[in-house]
């Protein structure tokens, strides 16, 4: 599966960062290179970059190529343009939590066909971006169908940065068929009508979430986060 490529590359570049075989200042092989020498496509070599950036053991520079620029995983991971592991962990319980509870009360017939189609898409998903994308859309469909704009807007906006987080702890991790499961019971509770095991559903697959950030970079580095609370 591409997840298991993926996941050779990244693993091989964090230990050679990690160990000191590349140095911080050293500028990586090219894409095409690099997937010559593991003898796989340039997406799966972007994917496993995509990681090491957002560890903040990479930086790429248009023009320039990918250059080690840290040879510890960062404090906080860096998701996309505009959001960070620590500020999605401290906000999205705020958000998904009343938003799992309130589509409970509120999805229509509609709502439980579209989540139910979603939530099959991943149970039978093996390509990680293609699931990456269907996580995403599954979190934006319940924000959808709590009927609360202001929650619809806020999860729109961080829908991007959850991907990369998401793409990210699968590699790390492994989170795919974990979050399958969590996926699941929220969508479970959601279908029969159940406010209180939806939201209690949300914080456990958020706090799982928050699990998995902490065997990135260690617990001492999650501040302010517990999704349970």
């Amino acid at each position: 599966m591409r997840v298991s490529a993926a996941e050779t590359i990244f693993s091989a570049l964090r230990g050679a960062i990690e160990s000191g075989e590349l140095a911080v200042g050293t500028k990586l092989s090219s894409e095409t290179l690099l997937a010559q020498q593991y003898g796989v496509s340039r997406s799966v070599v972007r994917e496993a970059l995509r990681s090491t950036t957002a560890l903040g053991l990479t930086s790429t520079q248009t023009g320039k190529g990918t250059f080690v620029i840290a040879a510890r995983v960062a404090r906080d991971l860096v998701l996309g343009e505009n959001f960070s592991a620590r500020e999605l962990s401290e906000a999205r319980p705020h958000i998904e939590v009343p938003a799992a509870q309130l589509a409970a009360h509120r999805r229509t017939a509609d709502d439980l066909d579209t989540l139910s189609g979603i939530v099959e898409s991943m149970l039978e998903e093996d390509d990680p971006q293609i699931w990456v994308n269907l996580d995403s859309s599954f979190h934006a469909e319940i924000a959808r169908a709590s009927g609360n704009g202001v929650f619809r807007q806020v999860v729109a906006a961080i829908r991007e940065a959850m991907a990369y987080q998401s793409e990210t702890l699968n590699l790390v991790s492994g989170r795919m068929r974990a979050s399958d499961a969590e996926h699941q019971a929220i969508f479970r509770a959601i279908a029969e009508g159940s406010g209180e095991r939806a939201a209690q559903a949300m914080r456990v697959h958020l706090s799982a979430v928050n699990e998995a950030l902490e065997t990135i970079y260690g617990a001492e580095h999650v501040e302010g986060h517990d999704a349970r609370n």
